[in-house]
């Protein structure tokens, strides 16, 4: 994006959220926003059964997360820019690799994209399973449809700068719970589908190919790329600025508390993604890439 576009962008987004911010605190200072905030507080009362806390194995399960979907939106945006790959890979004929259909050269970023986006997936599964295993699904699926009033009056708190209270240990409010429901059940299976449509396993030809047209799965998928970056980066500043270490501390260190376990796990999280960031060039992937393919480039 040239520069120009950059700083035109970010002046309309400053100046929609300002006035979004003022819409927010007008709606409070209301008699009836005052009415409804009561009514709806932002939160209801957690089902019968539902667990509190975090196990370690969502702790793994967050990091892992993070980490694939980090580095699969980056080579998802190197492939979208669509600058020549530094180099190019086309898979051998050994092993289970046959049942991918006919060979087909692809960027090496494009290799890349597709290794980390099965990681993801498999980790996916795995969250998945655990999650309905454990009984955590209560915690982030709609169990009333009273979720719905209340995650608009959540948002009007988050949005005055008057945040509702915490109680994430036990219980997520109700625009946290519509926001990682969408992300696992709706964003991330659009994000697959999409993705496989995309890959060199779909049919280029025939009633496949016909019927989910490769434009619309392109726009679907830079979609939900676009919706997991703004969740990225609205989610990890509200964990920051609503209590930092009691959230932290929760998610990576498994513990109700304060402490700065919580902060050194996931300081200790972002360097490991930071360097795979780094890491992730052609000079490093080339050797990877060579175990199942040529490279050339």
């Amino acid at each position: 994006m040239q520069p120009k576009k950059v700083i035109v962008t970010s002046i309309v987004g400053v100046a929609v959220l300002a006035g979004i911010a003022i819409l927010a605190q007008l709606i409070r200072s209301s008699a009836g926003g005052e009415g409804f905030i009561e009514t709806y507080p932002g939160f209801i009362a957690p089902v019968e059964g539902t667990p509190e806390g975090f196990p370690a194995w969502l702790g793994w399960q967050h990091f892992l997360n993070a980490f694939f979907l980090v580095l699969i939106i980056r080579t998802g945006w190197i492939i979208r820019s669509k600058v020549r790959p530094p180099a190019f890979w086309t898979r051998s004929d050994a092993g289970i690799l046959r049942l991918t259909g006919p060979k087909k050269r692809m960027g090496i970023y494009h290799w890349f994209h597709l290794c980390l986006d099965f990681l993801w997936v498999l980790n996916g599964i795995i969250f998945i399973v655990l999650l309905f295993v454990t009984g955590q699904w209560l915690r982030i699926v709609p169990t009333s449809w009273e979720v719905f009033p209340n995650a608009l009056s959540a948002a009007i708190q988050y949005a005055s700068f008057n945040w509702p209270p915490e109680y994430s240990w036990t219980n997520y409010n109700s625009l946290q719970v519509l926001s990682y429901f969408v992300t696992v059940f709706i964003a991330a299976p659009i994000a697959i589908k999409t993705g496989l449509r995309l890959s060199p396993m779909w049919p280029l030809e025939g009633w496949l190919a016909r019927i989910f047209p490769e434009g619309v799965a392109k726009r679907w998928h830079a979609g939900v790329m676009f919706y997991f970056l703004a969740f990225i980066v609205v989610h990890v500043t509200l964990v920051l600025t609503s209590g930092a270490l009691a959230n932290l501390d929760g998610m990576y260190a498994g513990q109700d508390s304060a402490s700065w376990l919580g902060f050194g796990i996931f300081s200790l999280s972002l360097v490991v993604m930071i360097v795979a960031w780094f890491l992730a060039k052609p000079s490093s992937l080339k050797p990877i890439a060579r175990l199942s393919g040529k490279v050339q480039g």
